[in-house]
Order: C-alpha cells, then sequence, then structure tokens
C-alpha cells in the first residue's frame, strides 16, 4: 500500500528566512537608524514604525529583522547613534581640538551657530526631547546626554580657575544658552546672535568681582 510523502516539519530559523531580503537590499542597520531618525523628527515617534520604515526605504519588512530584534531594538539604537554623535564623539572632538579652555568655550558657545549641521541636530534634539517626555528609554537616554554636556562644560570653567561649585553654576548656564540658542534660533538677526554669543562667553568668564556671578 503506497504511503503518502512524509513532509518536514522543520521551520526555517528566521534569521534564514530573512537572509533572501537581506541579500536583496544593500541596506544596512545604519540606513534603517538614519531613517527612522527622520520619520521621528518630522512625523513624531509613533510613526516610526517597521512598516512605514520599509515603504519609505522600498524593502520588504523582512530585511529589517536581519538587522534588528524588533522595533524596541531599533529605537535603542536611534537613541545610541544620537548619543555617540551628539555628544560622545562632539564632546572628544571639542576636547581635543584646542587646550586652552577660553578656545574650548568659543566653541561651545559657536555650537549653535554651525549652519546646517546645527539646525538639522537641533530639529532632532528638539524631537528627541518630546519623545522623553513620554518613555522612560528616551528620558534615561536625554538625561544622560545632558550630564556629560554639562560634565564638560564644568571642566572647562574649572580649567578657568573657578571653584567647582561655581563652575558647576557657570557650566549650567552656558549649558542653557546653548540650547535656548539652538530653539530660538530665529530670534534676532545674524549680527544680533553673534553680539548676544561674544556677550554670553565674556560675561561667563568673568569673576564674581567684576559684575560676574557673585
Amino acid at each position: 500500500m503506497p504511503t503518502a510523502p512524509v513532509r518536514s516539519l522543520t521551520r526555517k530559523p528566521r534569521r534564514a528566512a530573512h537572509a533572501t531580503d537581506a541579500a536583496r537590499s544593500p541596506l544596512t542597520p545604519e540606513t534603517w537608524i538614519e531613517a527612522a531618525t527622520e520619520v521621528l523628527v518630522d512625523q513624531g515617534i509613533d510613526h516610526v514604525r517597521v512598516d512605514v520604515l520599509a515603504t519609505q526605504l522600498g524593502v520588504t519588512r523582512g530585511s529589517f529583522y536581519w538587522h534588528f530584534r524588533d522595533r524596541e531594538d531599533l529605537l535603542r539604537r536611534v537613541l545610541q547613534a544620537w548619543r555617540e554623535r551628539a555628544t560622545v564623539a562632539l564632546t572628544r572632538r571639542l576636547e581635543s581640538d584646542r587646550s586652552d579652555p577660553r578656545e574650548q568655550l568659543r566653541n561651545a558657545a559657536s555650537l549653535p551657530f554651525r549652519g546646517r549641521a546645527a539646525a538639522k541636530a537641533a530639529r532632532i534634539e528638539l524631537a528627541i526631547r518630546a519623545w522623553a517626555r513620554r518613555d522612560e528609554m528616551a528620558r534615561q537616554a536625554v538625561d544622560e546626554a545632558d550630564a556629560a554636556r554639562l560634565a564638560h562644560h564644568e571642566r572647562i570653567f574649572e580649567a578657568l580657575g573657578f571653584a567647582p561649585e561655581e563652575a558647576r553654576g557657570r557650566a549650567f548656564l552656558m549649558y542653557g544658552y546653548e540650547v535656548a540658542e539652538s530653539l530660538l534660533h530665529r530670534q534676532g538677526s545674524a549680527a544680533e546672535r553673534e553680539a548676544r554669543r561674544r556677550f554670553v562667553e565674556r560675561f561667563m568668564q568673568q569673576s564674581g568681582g567684576e559684575g560676574g556671578l557673585g
């Protein structure tokens, strides 16, 4: 009596199932992260979804799962990429480019004025801070970035000769100025903004006896 052919019950591993999609697509994890960041900026965190990104990039969902476990994994790596670019790498470059603390302070004060790069960075940061108001993972990333940047500023003021407590206060004021200038970039002409920068830079280096912080 003939028997029916036996079907294999073995399922292909998840990555193997998506190998064809990945082979057809030249996309890297960084491509997905960049696309997710753009959607975050333009549409908000609720629109950063696998199907939206796959459609935008012209690939199947399978390509996504070759690089990421799930949406949460992607979002975590979006925050990691932002931290590396906007805090770790930037601070490292500022500290290595200038040994003179006055030059470091001038560089920090000029960050909001660096053309399209500064404008793009400000838009990304604003979107991430909006996300952080409703998500613990994003809030922790923002808190860590703020703490690292404040620590960098504090080191500058300590190198300028200020005591630790006053260096912390000046670091906070200086960082607050940079954030405000990035968000209020339409307030005043280019000449007025430059005048503000020079004033802040000069003011933040004054001792208490010179009409500064006392």
